[in-house]
Formats: structure tokens, sequence, C-alpha cells
């Protein structure tokens, strides 16, 4: 089959390729991970096969019930974007999209298995993060015919190199002169504009009588279904921070027209300049390759733009402002940073993954007094004797995130203030990914483990507590950057609190 799809960005499902099911009635594109209607190469893909076989596309896009950190905050922001997602594709008629929300556990583990009895083909979202990786592996053991997974994640491909890279300069060196030879090759904006083939209607019908679909209604005031939910109803949603691609291409229009020449000042939390762009690439609702067309469209950028030389450097390569080369080498580099690691290696997530250095003093000094000890539940009240992180914390409850500077703070200050290291990262782990709109990512396992040593260097002098990995205060960081009004939006008493 012709495709336009790189072979890289390809590969089986299974460990020997399996043929198309021959009368069959559609070709499945399970949606787990790129949960968007363009710019998406396993969407590309599902249509090439959709034409190539001439049977309608059936995009599925499931949502689980019991997994990990499931609240009413991570459920409302995913069927959000089924509601973009249905109205994107209510006009095209050689498809039919199935949003499912798992009602109770297993429901969704029969549905699967009787969609994908009646495919010719399975093309899926090879995501490295959270429990998607095991979950397309063991999928392998009830799709009986070709099963394809499509890497949409970046813009360098997953498996363009095998190596771990372990420090940010050596693989932004890599990528300056590795990356443009993929950049050309980019998803397709409009996958499904004036499709025509056999018709998709009435190929679900019977299924969905049986399990149904996220309701129109639903799809509009999801409340009422979440609330119905065996999930964790004590983290709300973020009112202010809706899901879907729709919001995700309003959050690009605001940054490109409004933030992006501030960029500069991203660290000060009073700028006003972060992307907020995070969530949504996460949950598959924007593309890097949508996001790096818009800033390099905003900077009349081409190719030949770019330095002779490779350096590392994080500055000066592209040929772009300032502010858009520190924000490339943010959506470049380092968010695919923590793709390669989560890609290539499966304990990502695990303490045990930190550089020997860090494990090594971080062991020798996890018996050091602490000036503080808090408990999980401290932690999460914000009720701490800082004002500063407590701020943080009160961010991350109400809206889900971490202005990125004080991220790192607030990190930095739970590995000094816990009974141990592991018990810091445990800590980290689970309140990031409890209430992070995108927490469970490979990228903010980037971050939390950059708290204890990863992607960086030893330090000195050697401290308490830390030993050489990296220190931070808050009156340092009070120094550095402005936080006088964000200590009085996220007071105590400035808000509603989850407590």
């Amino acid at each position: 089959m012709d495709s336009d799809v790189p072979p890289i960005r390809v590969r089986d499902g299974h460990d020997a390729p399996r043929d198309v099911r021959p009368d069959a009635e559609f070709v499945l594109y399970w949606m787990t991970s790129f949960r968007r209607p363009r710019w998406n190469f396993a969407l590309d893909r599902a249509v090439e096969w959709r034409r190539e076989l001439g049977l309608p596309l059936v995009v599925f896009e499931p949502l689980r019930v019991d997994y990990r950190w499931a609240s009413d905050r991570f459920h409302t922001f995913a069927i959000q974007g089924m509601r973009d997602n249905a109205e994107a594709f209510a006009g095209v008629g050689t498809l039919a999209y199935y949003p499912y929300v798992e009602p109770e556990v297993g429901s969704l583990k029969k549905l699967f298995k009787s969609l994908v009895g009646r495919s010719a083909v399975v093309v899926t979202d090879d995501y490295p993060g959270f429990f998607i990786r095991s979950l397309n592996r063991a999928a392998n053991r009830v799709i009986d015919c070709r099963y394809e997974v499509v890497d949409s994640n970046g813009l360098y491909p997953m498996r363009a190199c095998d190596k771990v890279w372990s420090r940010a300069y050596d693989f932004r060196r890599h990528l300056q002169k590795n990356v443009l030879e993929h950049l050309g090759d980019a998803p397709r904006p409009s996958p499904l504009q004036g499709d025509r083939g056999p018709s998709a209607a009435g190929v679900l019908d019977g299924v969905q009588q049986e399990y149904n679909p996220v309701s129109q209604e639903d799809l509009d005031d999801p409340s009422g279904l979440v609330a119905s939910l065996p999930i964790d109803h004590s983290v709300p949603p973020v009112e202010h921070t809706p899901g879907g691609w729709k919001a995700a291409a309003a959050c690009l229009d605001r940054f490109v027209d409004d933030r992006l020449d501030r960029y500069e000042e991203r660290n000060d939390p009073e700028a006003d300049s972060a992307s907020r762009l995070s969530p949504y690439l996460h949950w598959g609702h924007i593309s890097p390759h949508e996001v790096f067309d818009r800033i390099a469209e905003r900077e009349g950028w081409s190719p030949n733009k770019t330095a002779d030389k490779a350096s590392g450097s994080s500055d000066g390569w592209w040929g772009m402002s300032p502010e858009a080369e520190g924000f490339l080498d943010e959506l470049l580099t380092w968010r695919e940073l923590g793709l390669n690691m989560a890609s290539k290696r499966a304990d990502y997530t695990r303490f045990e993954s930190l550089p020997g250095w860090a494990q090594e003093t971080l062991a020798e000094h996890a018996d050091d007094d602490r000036p503080h000890t808090y408990t999980l539940e401290q932690f999460e009240r914000a009720q701490t004797h800082d004002d500063l992180w407590n701020a943080a914390q009160r961010e991350l409850l109400r809206d889900g995130r971490i202005h990125n500077y004080l991220r790192m703070l607030w990190g930095k200050k739970v590995l000094h203030w816990s009974a141990s290291p592991r018990q810091a990262y445990q800590i980290l782990e689970h309140l990031n990914n409890k209430y992070a709109l995108d927490g469970r990512d490979p990228n903010s396992y980037s971050g939390i483990l950059w708290t204890f040593g990863r992607y960086d260097r030893a330090w000195g002098p050697e401290r308490e507590v830390f030993g050489k990995v990296r220190y931070m205060t808050s009156d340092n960081t009070k120094r550095k950057v402005h936080v006088k009004d964000y200590l009085k939006k996220y007071a105590a008493d400035a808000e509603r609190s989850l407590f």
C-alpha cells in the first residue's frame, strides 16, 4: 500500500505480522492517546487503510474507568475532547465515531473484542507512557488481524535512534543533526477532507445498542455522567481549562499572539508568558507538528535558516527569535527527551532509573536530619511552614498545574522535607499524577525525577539531605522572580480550597 505516513512511525503490533481479515466490515482506529481529528499520523494511517480496502472507518475512542488516579478532573477533560471529536467527525460519511466511557470495569474489554472481530485492520496509537504501552502489548492477544501501532508523539520519531540520552545537551545536539530530515513528513492538517467511499451509516447500530456510546447530552455537559462513575470524585474539573482540540487550538492562538513575545520571562510566575499547552499535548488534543507549524509561520522560518553546525546550544540554531527558540527547546528537546527514555526503558517511572551518582549521594544522606518532615496528607493539604511552597501546591489543587519554575522548587522541597528520598519520590508522583492535568506523562516523570538528579549533574557544595543533588530554596526563589501577587492569588483564603 502506498503511504504518506513515514515507515519509521509504523510498527506491527504482533510479534509476527498477520494478514488483513477478509470479508470484514470496517477498518478500526482505536484512539487511545492522540485524541484529535487532525495532524495525527495514526488517523492518517487508518484513513489510508480505509481507502485501500474500500471499507468504512470506525474511530473508537474509549475511556477506561479503572486507570490509576481516575477522577472527575481527568474524565471531564477527556469527555470534552470527545465532544469536539464528535463534531469534527459528524459530517464524514465514510466514518463512524464511537465515543465510549466505560461504566464499570470489564465492559470495555468485551466491547473491544466485539469490534476487533469485525475489523479488517486495527490501527492504534504508539504512546510510551502510563498504561498505554502495556495495553497495546496485551491487545495483541485479542487482535487476530493486521494490527499497526503508529507514533504521532513528537517531531522526531521515537524509533529514529536507539540510544537513551542522559543529558539534554547531547540529545539537543543529536536533534540538530537529524531532526530536519523528519520535519517535512508532517501529518495531514485535514485528513478526512473530501473523503469518499462506502457509507459508514448503520455499521455500529447493533453493538451500540448493547454498549451505549456517550450521548450528545453527556458530551455537552459531562457532569452527570462523570458523577455516576466509580472514580475519585474529590478532584473536581478545572473549569477554566476545558479539554478538546478546539480549546487546544485557542490556547495555541493566545500563546502565539499574546505571550510568545514575552516567553523569555517564562520563569517569572507573574509574567503570564507560559504556553499552557502541556495538558493538551499530554492528552493528544493538539499535535506538536501543529504547534511547530504555527511557530515557524509566525517566524517566517524555513530550513535554510538553521545554523550550519550542530552546537547543542539551546539558542541560535533555528535562526528564529530568542523567544521562539526558547519555546522550541521546551517543545522539542525537553519534551522529547522524556519520550526518548519512556520508549526505551520500561523502568523510566522508577526511582532506580536515576543516574548512579544521584542514587549514591542520596543514599549517603538518606539518614540526615531534616529541618522539617511532613506527611503525604500535610503536603497534599498545603500545610507546611513555607508560604511559597503552599501556594504552589494550591495552584496544583485548584488549577491542575504549577508554574514551571515553581514546580522545580515544589519538588526540591518535598525531597528536603520527607523522611527519605524514596518517600519523597512517592509523594511527588502521587500529588502530580492525582492533580496535574498533564500528569502521568513521560515529561512529567522527567520533571519529577529531575528533582533527584535525572538529566542533571553533581553539584557542590555537598549539602545535608541533598548530597550532590541540585539545591533550591524558597528565599532565593523569591529574590529571583516576582511572587507577591502569586502568593496573594494562591493564599489559603483567596479562593475555594479542596480541603
